[in-house]
């Protein structure tokens, strides 16, 4: 792998993670990011712009916002397209449309080159430890290419289908994802209205048919006032429920739960929450719900 050239396009939030689990490795990254202190903090040396680190890198992963953000770097003025060539592969590593996706693989394969749609999970806590979970579309050939530097911070990588098929998967994914917390967080709301011991009521649902990945991961923590911060944004997750509505929409499947998360995360963007990580739409109920919580303040 150390004969390969590494570079990384987005050393935000997940991307510095992701890239520090690489060059924590010892091995050397080229990076990119709007803001350059993300490029010193995740160990990687700097790039001057996009252009550069294509022409320098033999496998290019990218982990942005969406797929505006992603077409703008893949396919803009002096973008990865622009520099592509045989033999490289790119590996986007954002939630994004599979339409987008599939679009962008086929101009790249134009070039010679790979493009794998690798959707991610895990969250922030995942990708601090390297432990996260791919879901990878695309040509399999270049998966096991890109696979060396991909285990530096993926515990799971699964291979999915043909291009699109990962983001798919990943949108599958989120949407569940999206359900269990906003269903959970109005439940854990009632919980404590009701006067019950939280706690328990998280052994009640954790050993019961309600369990989930919020009881078990995300609200043991919230209700001692860790809200596990680093990890997706109610505007992130507004827009990847959006995408999956979307998504089966062109599938002509009946989305008859989308409402619920539709609702949830809508509220927690309009009440300020927008910016702030996803499992803060307890807040968001809690404020339409006589302003609870389910923690006390400290010095309470």
């Amino acid at each position: 792998m150390t004969e390969k050239h590494i570079g990384f396009i987005g050393l935000g939030n997940m991307g510095g993670r992701m890239t520090r689990c690489i060059t924590s490795a010892g091995i050397d990254v080229l990076g990119y990011d709007a803001k350059t202190e993300n490029i010193e903090l995740a160990g990687a040396r700097a790039a001057t712009n996009s252009a550069q680190l294509t022409e320098q890198s033999d496998i290019v992963l990218l982990s942005l916002p969406d797929s505006r953000v992603v077409e703008a770097v893949v396919l803009g003025d002096d973008g990865v397209l622009a520099h592509a060539r045989p033999g490289q592969v790119v590996v986007d590593l954002s939630t994004a449309a599979p339409e987008s996706t599939r679009r962008i693989s086929a101009l790249l394969a134009e070039k010679g080159a790979s493009y794998l749609d690798a959707g991610i999970s895990g969250g922030a806590a995942a990708a601090e430890k390297g432990a996260l979970t791919l879901m990878v579309g695309g040509e399999q050939s270049a998966l096991e290419t890109a696979r060396p530097v991909l285990e530096r911070f993926a515990s799971n990588i699964f291979y999915v289908g043909d291009s699109g098929a990962g983001h798919t998967t990943k949108l599958l994914n989120n949407f569940l994802n999206a359900v269990s917390l906003a269903a959970t967080a109005e439940v854990m709301v009632a919980g404590k209205k009701a006067g019950l011991d939280l706690a328990v009521l998280l052994d009640v649902f954790n050993a019961s048919s309600g369990v989930n990945f919020a009881t078990v991961n995300r609200f043991p923590k919230i209700i001692h006032g860790d809200y596990l911060k680093g990890g997706l944004t109610n505007t992130l997750m507004m827009k990847d429920v959006v995408l999956y509505t979307e998504l089966v929409s062109t599938l002509g499947v009946a989305s008859l739960n989308a409402s619920g998360p539709l609702a949830s995360f809508g509220l927690a963007k309009a009440l300020g929450y927008a910016d702030e990580i996803s499992n803060t739409v307890v807040d968001a109920i809690g404020d339409v719900s006589g302003g609870v919580r389910l923690h006390e303040a400290v010095g309470s």
